[in-house]
């Protein structure tokens, strides 16, 4: 991983989105503000005073969960700290992917240094250097309920600040965490009251996956519309629905922001002007081109609320208990993920919406009965070839697993340690099946991608807009155009890669400008 950029500022305030998936995924290193060390050495004074009181405090002087009522004595206080990171770090499975955990760690690190965890500065300057050597914590993907927080997968990390367990180095080579941080001139942390609770009782995991996931369905909302516009234009479908003044009879903005983009897509196209007069037969086109501003509208309006929510727990200081304003440390129920797990699961739903529709519009132009005058499948020499045929059973079973991962992971809770955490949330699995339904939903846009550019270039002589012409131009220059029987494999893939990196939609707003 090579760090890029200036260093991202964390302090007392929220750490930005845009930030987020710098330090996340372009390998960003990360500095402390003067008001954020500030707020730690306050915090960590109150957490010293009443360390050294008589009264039990929940994480400074006692143990954890359903062992709270147990006094911890001075002596044996360090030891608990680091028993609890040890015993946490509990996970199991494949690991979780480096930007999440990053983007985990960069977020635990954001409220810390807020000063209401009660951590020492040292434990904070300890995770920003390694965000910024590069250092990423080996965290297996199962162990998380979503409350108390993500435990398990902050445990690993936290595991690894204590010089124990593994990292990935700036390479992705997999070393023992101490080899690493000495390496890194940084000193394994030795933790002092109520600092390893402070690691682990946070919705980071959950929360990064949610920054992640919005980052990207945005983009992917975007490339929704321009390949609904391909397959509008290519099934000889009109632009007319996308008036302003009929989206203006319905107060979403979403689907308005869509009917816009598709109104701009299709704008100057040669084709869609071709059947645009009073003598064309198709009175009304399917609700999979017609409503295509609605699903994939309403999926933005879904999106503006979890960016909402995703905005309001950036701007939070997670943690049980917390330091306030005035010196008191308090349990309290924050570290809860259901603000977060209901969303995640909202996006999954919408994820596969978007996707259902993108793969009827796929279908219809392989069905000689509905695509206006196209060979079947598209084939250069129907039955000798099979065309795009299976590529919409390649669709299909996508959308088909994209419906499963809609279920909602919010609804389940599973009661754990004795009864005490009798209500949890799931939110982290509802993330790792939305990092799932994104990388499906991408997939199922790319060969709605191929088979409307397909179905464009068999419209010729007729030529598409400037934009869906662009686009077209844009997969021509990595996959042939119609012809007899190839592999089918390797196009899909290499299509999906222009999805994926956004540069079907960078093409597209090369010719109409950002799209909304």
């Amino acid at each position: 991983m090579v760090v890029n950029g200036e260093p991202v500022p964390v302090g007392v305030g929220p750490v930005h989105p845009r930030d987020v998936v710098r330090v996340a995924r372009a390998g960003a290193s990360v500095a402390l503000t003067p008001d954020a060390l500030a707020a730690l050495e306050a915090g960590a004074a109150h957490i010293r005073t009443l360390a050294l009181g008589p009264r039990p405090v929940y994480g400074v002087s006692t143990g954890f969960g359903a062992l709270a009522t147990r006094h911890i004595p001075v002596e044996q206080r360090q030891q608990l700290q680091r028993s609890l990171i040890r015993s946490h770090a509990a996970g199991s499975g494949p690991e979780v992917e480096r930007e999440v955990v990053r983007a985990t760690m960069l977020l635990r690190l954001s409220t810390l240094a807020t000063g209401h965890t009660g951590v020492r500065t040292v434990v904070a300057q300890t995770y920003a250097g390694m965000l910024s050597a590069g250092l990423t914590p080996v965290v297996p993907e199962y162990g998380s309920l979503g409350c108390s927080g993500d435990l398990a997968p902050l445990a690993h990390c936290a595991l690894a600040a204590i010089g124990e367990g593994e990292v990935r180095g700036p390479e992705g080579a997999l070393e023992p965490a101490d080899r690493a941080l000495a390496a890194a001139g940084i000193a394994p942390l030795t933790l002092t009251e109520k600092e390893g609770l402070a690691l682990v009782n946070g919705t980071d995991g959950m929360l990064g996956q949610l920054v992640l996931a919005c980052h990207d369905l945005r983009r992917l909302l975007a490339l929704a519309d321009v390949t609904a516009a391909m397959s509008i234009e290519g099934l000889l479908g009109t632009d007319r629905v996308f008036a302003a003044d009929l989206q203006a009879l319905r107060h979403h903005p979403g689907p308005a922001a869509s009917a816009a983009n598709l109104a701009r897509l299709l704008a100057g196209s040669p084709i869609v002007a071709s059947h645009a007069g009073p003598d064309c037969p198709i009175v009304q086109d399917a609700y999979s081109l017609r409503c295509a501003p609605q699903v994939a509208g309403a999926a933005r309006d879904t999106l503006a609320h979890a960016e909402q929510v995703a905005a309001r727990e950036l701007a939070s200081a997670v943690d049980n208990p917390v330091v306030t304003a005035d010196g008191r440390v308090e349990s309290n129920g924050s570290f809860h993920g259901a603000p977060l797990g209901y969303v995640l699961d909202f996006l999954a739903i919408a994820v596969a919406d978007v996707a259902s529709m993108s793969e009827r519009r796929t279908d219809r132009f392989l069905d000689v009965a509905r695509n206006h005058g196209l060979p079947a499948f598209l084939a250069h020499d129907p039955g000798v070839d099979s065309g795009l045929m299976i590529a919409q059973y390649t669709q299909a079973g996508i959308v088909s697993d994209l419906k499963r991962l809609a279920v909602p992971a919010s609804v389940d809770s599973i009661p754990s340690s004795a009864m005490q955490e009798d209500h949890v949330s799931m939110g982290w699995s509802a993330a790792r099946k939305l990092r799932r339904a994104l990388d499906g939903l991408t997939r199922v846009l790319a060969v709605e991608a191929l088979t409307a550019a397909r179905g464009l270039d068999l419209r010729a002589p007729l030529r598409p807009g400037p934009a869906t012409g662009a686009v077209l131009e844009a997969i021509r220059r990595r996959v042939a155009g119609p012809g007899p029987d190839r592999h089918l494999s390797p196009e899909i893939a290499a299509v999906t890669e222009l999805a994926r990196s956004g540069a079907l939609v960078d093409v597209a707003e090369a010719v109409v400008g950002p799209l909304d």
